[in-house]
């Protein structure tokens, strides 16, 4: 499954060795691998079979398998394996898709064994449709795990349908574990969903978009590539303190990217990962302080100024 593979990674002191991390590791289960192989895989109760799209060579995944590396690489936080389909969806797909990993989290759980400072996250599924959900979240209950993640959404829908799912899926599961919406996403998305219950996100976007210039700041999306800031002695933000905003100017991060400069990819990830951060820390404590409605209304005002343009 990982090139080098997990055992490998085992036998060098696992994720937080191989990685010099000192801090929680969370993995997925490889549910969402079985979506994106869709062209490339057998699905079958007992789990999934594919072909490499790099090589060609035969792997299968099982809920148990899936447990094992996991537990090899060293994972904090582990996820029970799931199958969910791309939407739009029919309500038969969906609801079978749903059954199959509710049984899979249930094997997942008996794999995953009693593991003391680790902990199992379930997976709700059932697209966009309420009593799938609700079931879903019966059934992962029943099981019991140390958290619940919301799984299936942001494969398709849109935010407007994402936000409807929101607003009960977070109620149907325990409020007294932590609860993780899976590859969220957009700022916006993760205020909409953090102000619906949601306590942990995750998503590839802040390196995804440093890669290709895009920065994410307090008044929206900038690109660096537009040829505005090619002479632009400003910071990318001025109140952000990441190592980008600190030392080069719009000028050059313009230039590096443009030139396809290594450093342009890294300047602007550590950024976006700074500036998630940041986002993340002013809604713990706005929700502390009990005026998360004052700050949210702040966080879409600043966005809709947009990027100031150079006077």
């Amino acid at each position: 499954m990982l090139r080098p593979g997990a055992e490998r990674i085992a036998r060098l002191g696992g994720l937080h060795r191989f990685m010099n991390w000192d801090r929680p590791i969370l993995t997925d289960s490889g549910g969402f691998q079985v979506m994106s192989l869709a062209d490339l895989r057998k699905l079958t109760e007992t789990g999934v079979t594919f072909r490499s799209h790099v090589d060609g060579s035969r792997h299968e995944l099982t809920p148990e398998r899936s447990m094992e590396i996991q537990r090899l690489l060293g994972s904090d936080i582990v996820m029970a394996f799931d199958e969910c389909p791309a939407l739009p969806a029919d309500r038969a797909r969906i609801e079978e898709s749903m059954r199959l990993s509710m049984r899979w989290a249930e094997r997942s759980r008996a794999a995953f064994g009693d593991r003391p400072g680790h902990a199992l996250f379930g997976i709700q599924q059932g697209g966009l449709e309420r009593d799938l959900r609700d079931e879903s979240a019966a059934a992962l209950t029943g099981i019991g795990f140390e958290g619940y993640a919301i799984g299936g959404l942001a494969v398709g829908e849109g935010q407007e349908a994402m936000f409807s799912v929101l607003d009960y899926a977070p109620g149907q599961l325990p409020a007294d574990r932590p609860r993780y919406l899976m590859g969220v996403g957009k700022p916006d998305d993760i205020v909409g969903a953090v102000k619906r219950g949601v306590d942990m996100m995750d998503c590839v976007l802040p390196s995804r978009s440093g890669r290709t210039g895009q920065a994410w700041t307090r008044r929206g999306q900038v690109n660096l590539r537009n040829a505005r800031h090619a002479d632009d002695p400003r910071p990318l933000d001025e109140d952000c303190t990441c190592p980008a905003c600190t030392g080069y100017s719009r000028a050059y991060l313009h230039h590096v990217v443009r030139a396809r400069e290594m450093i342009a990819g890294m300047l602007l990830t550590w950024h976006n990962l700074h500036y998630y951060q940041a986002l993340m820390g002013e809604m713990r404590a706005a929700i502390a302080a009990g005026r998360f409605a004052a700050w949210e209304q702040g966080f879409h005002a600043a966005r809709d100024q947009g990027d100031v343009e150079r006077l």
